[in-house]
């Protein structure tokens, strides 16, 4: 079975490549590059053994990706492409709602063309906003609190609506709490432009020298250390969790929905501790003020997905600090 997976040369996609092929998929992948590098192709070939089919096209370009599905006949998409940034979606609303609006408008209307009905949709814990309650269920409120947790929330309004109207379509919503880590092999990782949104890349940008310090938002959080808990998930299992969900889109119609998450919480201060034990380096960190709107808590109750989809968080905190310094190492010397 051959599975599009667009903006499968990022971060996420990139992984959730290796881990279709790994299971058997045919994978194309379509992406623009602007967030990520040709370079991953090559990679992703060393580390399957195949050579994965690659179209460089911006997805607001709909005559262009009508010629792949044109091209190709596709039994699922894996849809990753967006623009991800928390921040820079509150300076550009507009960007923002024009981009990730626009390319699933796209992608679901090439889809229908083409008789293409299985879609997996890349969303994010951000729809939750702040939560009442830890763990989150896939039923707690959706509110988001900044332009890029609406986007998604949008996208989701989107699918569901087809869903209901198109008995065709099976949908797969994959909520994601906060993926860190990197391949085992250390040759595909996140790998950001400019200064890094998530803590992880800062992390190993300081340990490797390239900024100079690293700032803990708060320390006065109502936590057992002070600082702020988050779920954090090794990005091998978040692809994993992309396969595991097409198996349910094969065999049943319907909107699923499934966090993808540890179930757990590792504070700020217990994840720099374990990276500092895991590859023996001491961290340059100051404590700062907090940042408004960050939650205290926020983790997930993935136990939808274990029970659905027999999907499991399997890695734990140390193989994400491992792999995430591996893949940094990679990256400094090659000069990713």
């Amino acid at each position: 079975m051959r599975v599009l997976v667009t903006g499968g040369m990022g971060y996420i996609g990139s992984h959730t490549v290796v881990s279709l092929i790994q299971n058997g998929y045919d994978v194309v992948i379509v992406d623009d590059l602007s967030n990520s590098k040709i370079s991953v192709l090559e990679r992703l070939k060393t580390i399957t053994g195949k050579t994965v089919d690659f179209v460089q096209i911006n997805l607001l370009d709909k005559e262009a990706l009508s010629k792949v599905f044109a091209h190709y006949s596709f039994d699922f998409v894996i849809h990753f492409a967006a623009f991800k940034a928390v921040g820079e979606s509150q300076e550009k609303p507009f960007e923002y709602y024009q981009n990730n609006l626009g390319s699933l408008l796209n992608v679901l209307d090439c889809m229908r063309d083409a008789g293409v009905f299985k879609i997996v949709f890349s969303s994010s814990a951000c729809v939750y906003g702040t939560p009442d309650f830890c763990p989150i269920p896939e039923t707690a409120p959706i509110r988001p609190q900044n332009v890029y947790g609406r986007t998604k929330s949008i996208c989701e309004n989107i699918l569901s609506d087809l869903t209901a109207a198109d008995k065709r379509f099976s949908v797969a919503l994959l909520r994601y709490f906060n993926p860190i880590g990197a391949h085992p092999s250390g040759l595909i990782g996140e790998a950001p432009n400019g200064i890094p949104n998530n803590l992880m890349p800062y992390i190993t940008q300081v340990a490797a020298g390239v900024r100079e310090k690293l700032t803990v938002f708060g320390n006065d959080y109502p936590t057992e250390d002070g600082t702020g808990v988050r779920d954090y998930i090794h990005v091998c299992d978040l692809a994993d969790g992309h396969v595991a969900v097409l198996n349910k889109l094969n065999s049943e119609q319907g909107l699923f929905i499934y966090n993808l998450g540890c179930g757990r919480g590792y504070s700020v201060l217990e994840l720099i501790q374990t990276f500092e034990k895991v590859n023996d380096i001491k961290l340059n960190y100051v404590i700062g003020p907090r940042r408004s709107g960050d939650a205290a808590t926020c983790y997930s109750d993935p136990s939808k997905a274990n029970r659905e989809l027999n999907w499991y968080a399997r890695r734990d905190i140390e193989d994400m600090c491992r792999d995430s310094w591996r893949w940094e190492c990679y990256a400094r010397k090659t000069d990713l």
